[in-house]
């Protein structure tokens, strides 16, 4: 997969044969993280402060309500810019999910866009971001803002499936080594993670309780920490139930541990947007002449929750560009069918993809393709604007577009999803004894 000229077909000689497929989703999956690299050195205080230059960029804000035509945005010109980045990106993939729709092999002329002008598609992209900074400010901000909390929701609920997933596979090669042998000391390591999981939670809970709620007020706090918390121990009681353990016998706490984990930090997530600077220490408050309340500096723009998304993002992205689940309804369910890929001619590294010495991707998708091109697209859609949320804490100017705010909005959205990853996992527990005619092996 030659980018332009000779130079880029050198180094990839240099590299091992590959699928197409799969050079493909991380070349994909590179535009993402390219896009996330620019978003976050705009947001950078230094740079921020010179994003004022693009000429119109700050102008227009007051055009919204009725607002005076001249207000100082120069403290939201790094939100606005990622807003407008998040935007870019979101309308590429949006753009090559519509392209590939109803692709089924490498033989459909749509498969080489899907595969190839990757020089080309750079240049779209680079052209599809400079037009968005020229998007009129208007309501852009405000309208984009809710289009991103969709999207952030369904991306969350994405990852909650890589997850579940992640932590049955897990689950299962553990226990299926320790039946070959050293079963010792596979059983201790399975021991010592879930140990060290559900000792992180609790730690976790501890600390929400005495940084994110108050002995007097924050109910909302105490309400959501509480009842995940409940939901949490549920669903570790429900993992290893006789009944449960009979229908499924490889699920068990690893799993459960995990999830709650991932809970605990959602919910965590959900605590830093409080509104309310009493019962949230990390909110930051910033107003249209640039200065900000809180307790750390400006500087942390970025707080610990946004940090840890970020991680997140990076893992989840680059599974759903290299993934092949070991569960068949996953695979179903994701739009992936890497076993029956692959099996037509010139498949293999053998046959052609070593031409003329040349090491290079081969085509696997002759027969079929490995994976649903347009779902893959939507995939990396969800995520830039999950990204996007991501980078800019979940704030947006208020009515008078003079102060950047957390609104209750990004709360319940990160709280709901929570719940939505609880009752999924728990759904993955119960259905072989609710539903003993169909396979969950």
């Amino acid at each position: 997969s030659c980018l332009c000229g000779s130079a880029p077909c050198l180094l990839c000689g240099c590299c091992p044969s590959a699928k197409n497929s799969t050079i493909s989703r991380l070349l994909f999956t590179f535009f993402l993280f390219l896009g996330t690299l620019v978003s976050i050195v705009m947001i950078i205080p230094g740079v921020e402060k010179e994003l004022h230059k693009l000429p119109g960029f700050c102008e227009g804000s007051g055009s919204v309500l009725g607002v005076q035509p001249h207000v100082d945005c120069s403290s939201f010109l790094g939100h606005k810019a990622v807003y407008r980045m998040g935007f870019a990106m979101a309308a590429f993939f949006c753009l090559f999910a519509v392209l590939t729709v109803c692709v089924r092999s490498s033989k459909d002329p749509r498969a080489a866009l899907q595969n190839g002008f990757w020089f080309f598609k750079f240049l779209v992209l680079v052209g599809i971001t400079v037009g968005a900074f020229y998007i009129p400010d208007g309501t852009f901000t405000s309208v984009w803002f809710y289009f991103g909390v969709v999207g952030s929701f369904l991306f969350i609920l994405i990852q909650l499936v890589l997850l579940i997933d992640f932590a049955h596979s897990w689950s299962q090669r553990w226990l299926h080594n320790a039946g070959e042998g050293n079963a010792r000391g596979w059983y201790a390591a399975l021991c010592t993670v879930t140990f060290i999981f559900y000792a992180a939670s609790i730690a976790a809970v501890a600390l929400l309780y005495v940084y994110y709620t108050k002995p007097e007020g924050c109910t909302e706090g105490k309400a959501f920490i509480s009842i995940n918390l409940i939901l949490c121990l549920i669903v570790s009681v429900v993992s290893i139930l006789p009944k449960i353990q009979e229908a499924q016998p490889h699920s068990g706490l690893l799993q459960a541990s995990l999830i709650t984990l991932y809970t605990i930090y959602v919910t965590w997530s959900a605590l830093a947007n409080v509104p309310t600077q009493r019962c949230n220490p990390t909110l930051l408050v910033r107003n249209g002449t640039g200065s900000a309340t809180a307790r750390e500096p400006l500087t942390t723009w970025w707080d610990a929750p946004s940090i840890v998304g970020l991680v997140i993002f990076i893992l989840c992205t680059l599974f759903i560009s290299l993934r092949s689940s070991d569960h068949p309804q996953v695979n179903k369910l994701m739009l992936t069918e890497e076993s029956g890929a692959g099996a037509g001619a010139g498949a293999g590294p053998g046959g052609a993809a070593e031409e003329g010495g040349v090491r290079r991707a081969y085509d696997n998708e002759q027969d079929g393709v490995s994976y649903n091109y347009t779902f893959f697209h939507l995939c990396l859609l969800l995520a830039a604007l999950y990204i996007m949320m991501t980078l800019t804490n979940w704030y947006r100017p208020d009515e008078s577009l003079q102060v950047l705010r957390s609104p209750w909005t990004a709360v319940w959205v990160k709280i709901s999803s929570s719940w939505a990853g609880l009752l999924l996992y728990l759904w993955t527990l119960v259905a072989p004894l609710l539903l003993p005619d169909r396979d969950f092996s």
